[in-house]
């Protein structure tokens, strides 16, 4: 993963005793979900206890994941976590992590590939180029019967900026469609 700042630069987010973490960089307090965010944004940064100065950001991630594992959708399956105890102890163990490591590095570019071929295929069907025409006519019939549906919908596909996403933002606002049409015909 490549990381917004280099090792020299990452924020420095400490601990205190009281289990609030301070951010040196933007001079406030910080929960895990900011952390998750700065993960997820390619931030990097480094969790320190304020009182000893140790570096406790692995502990910190481990804290992320299992707060995700048990309020989110669960990503780490059952076997995986057994594997991966039984492998503590191991003598195979120093060597877990580099090919963890790099197995997300595969699968993140295997991702990243695979999502620009798929971009490519939809530029060069012309099926997607007449759905998407037909979408442009869609909205532009919607907004005469309905004011105000096209200022709400460029706020709704505001966010949705990338072309993958383009099929589940034709599904939403086909079911938007459908809810108000329902609704004008009850």
């Amino acid at each position: 993963m490549v990381s917004k700042a280099s090792a020299d630069e990452a924020v420095i987010i400490k601990k205190y005793a009281n289990r609030r973490l301070y951010n040196t960089q933007s001079s406030s307090y910080i929960t895990l979900d900011h952390l998750s965010k700065m993960t997820r944004e390619g931030v990097d940064f480094k969790v320190l206890d304020a009182k000893t100065g140790a570096d406790i950001t692995h502990q910190i991630l481990t804290q992320i994941i299992m707060e995700e594992e048990t309020h989110g959708e669960q990503m780490l399956p059952v076997n995986f976590l057994r594997q991966l105890i039984s492998m503590y102890g191991n003598s195979m163990q120093p060597l877990i992590p580099h090919y963890l490591e790099a197995s997300m590095d595969n699968f993140r570019t295997n991702q990243v590939k695979l999502h620009k071929a798929f971009e490519e295929s939809i530029g060069a069907n012309s099926l997607a180029k007449l759905a998407q025409q037909n979408m442009a006519m869609f909205k532009a019939a919607a907004s005469a019967f309905m004011p105000g549906f096209e200022r709400g919908q460029a706020e709704a596909t505001a966010e949705e900026a990338t072309p993958a996403d383009d099929l589940a933002a034709l599904r939403t606002q086909m079911a938007a469609m459908q809810d108000k049409l329902d609704k004008l015909s009850s």
